[in-house]
């Protein structure tokens, strides 16, 4: 079995418009939310989000690509190629004879149907652009991406909500490590700032609508918590097998060691109450990095800042991590399990917050610095784990495991690990 190691990462969120900066905002501690700008939200109840303020798809995009993208395979053409750019590989043919794009999304070109259904009401079916198909179907990301770069190994996209893009890692690192294919390109991308789906998100009484303080208004396991805030971007690692990246000399920030998958089977939207669902899958994902549950140093949590699903992924990881994650007075020792939800700082990319999270993790195992979680002022008692609240912390970790938690009951854990040589 082929080991497999991240040697570019490319992000755009609301936090940067790259890697560098996004990395560099989360762990000042700053946040990427505030008033919607992409649409008149004013007379909604919710009128924050996590946008990818500055983005133009203008300065990176031909006007052929522009003409035929949506805003979210847009961002996600971005992410990679700034990942291609970071990991100085060299697209041979030989590399793009077997490369594939696994690029996770959740909802596709939201904004688009929304526009092309107001346009086939008011002006009929001869008003519609024949480049409504391509650019809202979910899988344009992974199929602009391999038409951008000639790649001709799989491409497709994984839709499994909020899970999409750590399901399409995890897949990409499976197709590597079963010796398929040396490199892969996987992430994902959304944005469905729109509104459209703010009116829905806020349907469901899911967002928070602090919107008179929107840096405050992600609020994981805080006890003023009142729902997550809805954000947009993308981020793609390219993935390469270790005797691959070896070969060439590539810098390598981390090893995907383990990748774990279950579904709850309970309902739409809720999570099972005995968290079964995640904890299944952070122990799978444990398993097949052979892996302790006592050596993993941090948790990039999926904690959305949902009065519900916070606790419900507290108690699971308890119940994975036992003592190693126990911290009563919400301060572990500093060989003890540290966890935290970055956002806290951007809000929830929805489909693309996976890839976003593990490209973070990646980077934290590099750099020895961990992210915070944002506005945790008063920690709800049913959580007593060490969130490091507010401010980044140094530690050198050896191992991380970032979740990510979909409705319908999908979850999805991954496991990266410190490369040493």
């Amino acid at each position: 079995m082929q080991r497999v190691v991240v040697t570019g990462i490319g992000m755009v969120t609301p936090c940067g418009l790259t890697a560098e900066e996004t990395f560099s905002s989360l762990v000042s501690s700053k946040s990427g939310v505030g008033t919607i700008s992409l649409f008149d939200a004013s007379e909604f109840p919710v009128r924050i989000a996590g946008e990818c303020r500055g983005f133009d798809a203008k300065a990176i995009l031909t006007k052929k690509q522009q003409k035929e993208t949506a805003r979210f395979s847009q961002l996600s053409l971005a992410a990679t190629k700034a990942s291609l750019a970071d990991s100085g590989l060299e697209l041979t043919d030989a590399v793009r004879e077997s490369c594939g794009t696994y690029i996770g999304v959740g909802l596709g070109g939201l904004e688009l149907l929304y526009q092309y259904s107001v346009t086939l009401h008011e002006r009929g079916p001869g008003k519609i652009s024949p480049y409504f198909i391509p650019q809202v179907i979910a899988n344009l990301a992974a199929g602009q991406i391999a038409i951008e770069y000639g790649l001709r190994g799989p491409s497709y996209c994984t839709t499994s909500a909020c899970a999409s893009s750590a399901h399409a890692i995890g897949d990409a690192a499976d197709w590597i490590r079963l010796g398929r294919s040396n490199v892969m390109l996987a992430g994902g991308a959304e944005s469905t700032i729109t509104g459209l789906g703010i009116a829905g998100f806020a349907a469901m009484f899911a967002l928070s609508k602090r919107n008179d303080a929107p840096e405050a208004a992600s609020r994981p396991w805080d006890r003023g918590r009142d729902g997550f805030v809805c954000a947009e971007g993308a981020a793609t690692l390219v993935l390469e097998s270790l005797e691959h990246a070896l070969a060439r000399g590539a810098r390598i920030y981390a090893e995907v060691t383990g990748y774990g998958a279950s579904c709850d089977g309970h309902h739409i939207t809720q999570p099972a109450p005995d968290g079964r669902g995640a904890i299944a899958a952070m122990r799978q994902a444990l398993r097949s990095a052979n892996l302790e549950p006592s050596s993993i140093d941090y948790v990039n949590a999926h904690g959305t800042s949902t009065p519900q699903g916070d606790v419900q992924e507290a108690k699971a990881i308890l119940e994975v991590f036992g003592e190693h994650a126990h911290a009563p007075g919400g301060s572990a020792r500093g060989d003890q399990l540290w966890v935290s939800s970055t956002k806290s700082a951007m809000g929830h990319l929805l489909g693309g917050a996976g890839a976003v999270e593990a490209a973070v993790s990646a980077l934290a195992l590099h750099r020895g610095v961990v992210p915070p979680t944002l506005n945790l002022e008063d920690r709800d008692p049913e959580c007593p784990l060490d969130f490091i609240p507010k401010v980044a912390r140094e530690r050198s970790i050896r191992h991380a495991l970032s979740n990510s938690f979909g409705f319908g009951g999908t979850n999805a854990a991954l496991v990266l690990s410190r490369f040493d040589g």
